[in-house]
């Protein structure tokens, strides 16, 4: 992967005049750089004890647990988590796009994007699903059938909102940052001296996925 290197020009497209902080381009990259990795690191320690209360609630429960995650839709699962791959995928070209200094970027973005708004798509429906038959977190739990044989299984209903929630909300805020890296890349921001927004972008996005990765067979395929 490339870096950028220091510049001397002012308002090119593509190109990029780095803050009177830093060094060079280069430095500033770096540091940008450094400090995403810290914030994936918050992000870890962020979703950590909702992991961590899973695995112990599930072990003191686990037939509730069983039970409840057989109501879930295995299919709707699978089929955000091929979005979010998909999604990777056309992220990773964006940020290719953006250090060789192609036009592709923005639709490479704007895939990218689509594919967010597909994901939230299908949680929608999967959410409706599970209001309309009162699978709902804590004492919100209307379910009769299920409570009779599983009234445990309301903590997993609220764990199971909580970390989906928890978790489409970084995709809503992610879609916030794609939306506003593609405009800067239709005016012709980056290219090979200057990528760091983009590639940025990508990390967190990455981590949006890689997040959906565990939650997906831990909630969906554990019954």
């Amino acid at each position: 992967m490339s870096s950028p290197s220091s510049v001397d020009h002012h308002g090119k497209p593509g190109e990029h005049h780095f803050a009177h902080h830093f060094r060079s381009a280069l430095h500033e990259f770096v540091t940008c750089k450094q400090g995403m990795w810290l914030f994936l690191v918050q992000e870890v320690l962020f979703f950590s004890p909702l992991f961590v209360a899973y695995f112990m609630f599930r072990a003191q429960y686990a037939h509730d647990f069983h039970l409840g995650a057989l109501q879930l839709d295995w299919k709707m699962g699978a089929l955000n988590t091929i979005i979010l791959l998909c999604s990777s995928y056309t992220m990773a070209r964006a940020v290719t796009a953006s250090q060789r200094g192609e036009k592709s970027i923005v639709k490479y973005l704007a895939i990218t994007f689509l594919c967010a708004a597909g994901f939230l798509v299908v949680k929608y429906f999967e959410y409706t699903h599970k209001i309309h038959d009162g699978l709902l977190p804590g004492k919100f739990m209307t379910n009769p059938e299920l409570l009779a044989e599983a009234p445990k299984a309301a903590i997993f209903f609220s764990l199971y909102f909580c970390m989906t929630g928890l978790h489409g909300i970084h995709v809503i805020g992610g879609m916030g940052v794609i939306a506003w890296i593609m405009w800067r890349a239709h005016k012709g921001e980056f290219g090979p001296k200057y990528f760091t927004p983009v590639e940025m972008t990508g990390l967190y996005w990455h981590f949006v996925d890689l997040v959906w990765i565990f939650l997906f067979p831990m909630l969906y395929l554990v019954g």
